[in-house]
C-alpha cells in the first residue's frame, strides 16, 4: 500500500514537472515575439537557453529518465554498427541506380505499349 502511494505522489510530481517544463519552453517562445524589437541574436539565446531549462526539468521525470536511457543504449547499439566502405557505398549506390534505370526504361515501354493498345481498341489516334 505504501509503495502504491509513494507511485502516485511520484506520477503526480512527474505531470507537475513536464507542465513546468512545457510552461518554460512557451514562456521562451512568447518572449521571443513579445521582445521583437531586440536583437535577433539575443531572442534566440533566450528561447535556446529556456529550451535546454525544460529539457532539464522534463528528465527529472521517470519519462524522462526513460528517454535519456533510450538514447544512451541506441547510441551504444550505433557504435557496434559496422559501416560499409567507401567502395562498398559506391558499388552499391551504383547498382541502385543502374536498376532503376532499367526498371525505368522497362515501365516506359510497357506503358507505350499499354497506350498502343488503348488507342487500338478505341479507334484513337492516327
Amino acid at each position: 500500500m505504501v509503495a502504491k502511494t509513494e507511485t502516485e505522489v511520484s506520477n503526480k510530481m512527474d505531470t507537475v514537472k513536464l507542465v513546468i517544463a512545457i510552461i518554460t519552453l512557451l514562456t521562451g517562445i512568447g518572449g521571443f515575439y513579445y521582445y521583437a524589437d531586440e536583437s535577433l541574436l539575443y531572442r534566440v539565446l533566450g528561447v535556446v537557453a529556456l529550451a535546454i531549462v525544460a529539457v532539464g526539468i522534463a528528465a527529472t521525470t521517470s519519462t524522462g529518465r526513460a528517454i535519456m536511457s533510450f538514447g544512451r543504449e541506441s547510441r551504444a547499439e550505433v557504435r557496434k554498427v559496422v559501416w560499409p566502405t567507401r567502395q562498398e557505398t559506391l558499388q552499391t549506390t551504383l547498382m541502385v541506380v543502374v536498376a532503376v534505370i532499367i526498371l525505368g526504361i522497362f515501365l516506359w515501354l510497357i506503358d507505350m505499349l499499354l497506350l498502343e493498345a488503348v488507342q487500338l481498341l478505341t479507334g484513337q489516334g492516327g
